[in-house]
């Protein structure tokens, strides 16, 4: 099948760039708008996907289905289609652990094909160019492959086993997050005694360092909410793996503390540092 239906769950910031991208080669794309906010409504049409009412409905229509939700979301989702009996091909790209994205597997195989799949980057807009890596069977990932060919979404296959794409995504995340979150910390520690421009002084000095952008701090508070649940699928895997994920689970409780400050875009350093040192 030349050019598949596509449907993506849900059409979130990311979400809904990466399915733009799929329509250069794709048929159509579809997404569900049962429980959808007027927010995501708004943001599928500007992408200019096509809303169907219910999920069975998509599942119905879809060649492929492409899974970007909250973590805490991606199995209930998965259980979801594999209800409606989905037998074509699910991208599971969510930042969840290798094991979780095997037990998705296991919901739904043999009617379905999955892909583990992991976007490093940030969304296709503007120039940039994330990188979807997947892994799973050969047929299905050459599909994935073809799909985003050509446009602003490349591709990267590790190879035939689920999970390899999760845990290369999580280990990336494990360390460019809890950055971030240190940063914030350093540049809060550092306003609390009045040298935190000299600390930014010297951090720009080195400028391979995210402490050299420490501007960024806001749009951490403004992802925190997305970020937060992902670092504990990384120290979750991290245990696995048998180290120690004490660190990553003590960044996402910081970045807890800026949930409220869920994709605020007008947030400044200044709020983001006074909503951190709040208890």
């Amino acid at each position: 099948m030349d050019q598949p239906t596509v449907g993506i769950l849900h059409p979130g910031s990311m979400g809904a760039a990466v399915a733009a991208c799929a329509a250069t080669n794709g048929a159509s794309i579809v997404w569900c708008e049962a429980g959808r906010s007027a927010a995501s409504a708004a943001r599928a049409a500007r992408f200019g996907l096509t809303a169907v009412a219910t999920l069975p409905e998509l599942v119905d229509r879809s060649d492929i289905v492409i899974s970007l939700c909250p973590p805490a979301a991606a199995e209930d989702l998965a259980r979801d289609v594999a209800g409606h009996g989905f037998a074509g091909v699910y991208v599971e790209a969510n930042a969840i652990s290798p094991e979780r994205a095997q037990r998705i597997a296991a919901l739904l195989e043999p009617d379905a094909t999955v892909v583990d799949g992991g976007v490093v980057g940030s969304p296709p807009l503007g120039g940039k160019t994330p990188t979807l890596y997947l892994s799973g069977a050969v047929t299905a990932t050459e599909r994935i492959e073809a799909l985003f060919a050509g446009t602003a979404v490349r591709t990267a296959v590790l190879g035939t086993e689920v999970g390899k794409a999760s845990a290369l995504k999580l280990a990336y995340a494990s360390f460019q997050k809890t950055s971030r979150v240190l940063v914030a910390l350093a540049v809060g520690m550092a306003r609390e005694y009045g040298v935190d421009q000299e600390l930014i002084e010297v951090a720009s000095k080195r400028t391979d360092s995210y402490l050299s952008e420490p501007q960024y701090v806001a749009k951490t508070a403004a992802r925190a909410w997305r970020w937060g649940p992902e670092l504990e699928e990384a120290a979750d895997t991290l245990a696995a793996a048998g180290l120690p994920p004490e660190m990553l689970r003590a960044a996402a409780s910081t970045l807890a503390r800026w949930d409220d400050a869920k994709d605020d875009g007008e947030l400044t350093l200044t709020d983001a540092l006074d909503r951190l040192s709040q208890p």
